[in-house]
C-alpha cells in the first residue's frame, strides 16, 4: 500500500509513533518498503529466494496452506 502510493509513508510512520504502545511488537511485511519506514524501524530484514518447491520441483500450491 505504501509502495503504490495508496498511503503516505510519512503519515503512516507518524501515526505509528503517536499510537503504538511502547511494549507492542509491530511487524510490517511486504516488499519495497519506503525509506521513511526503514528509517523508523528497529529491525529491517530483506529475504531473497534461494530455493522454492513451486518453481524448482514443480510442486503445486496446497489449498488451505498457500491460498
Amino acid at each position: 500500500m505504501l509502495h503504490f502510493g495508496w498511503l503516505d509513508p510519512a503519515e503512516v510512520v507518524a501515526w505509528i509513533q503517536a499510537h503504538k504502545p511502547p511494549l507492542l511488537h509491530l511487524i510490517i511485511t511486504g516488499r519495497d518498503a519506503p525509506q521513511a519506514l526503514i528509517d523508523a524501524a528497529d529491525l529491517v530484514t530483506e529475504m531473497r529466494e534461494i530455493k522454492h518447491p513451486f518453481g524448482d520441483q514443480g510442486i503445486k500450491a496446497q489449498k488451505g496452506i498457500e491460498f
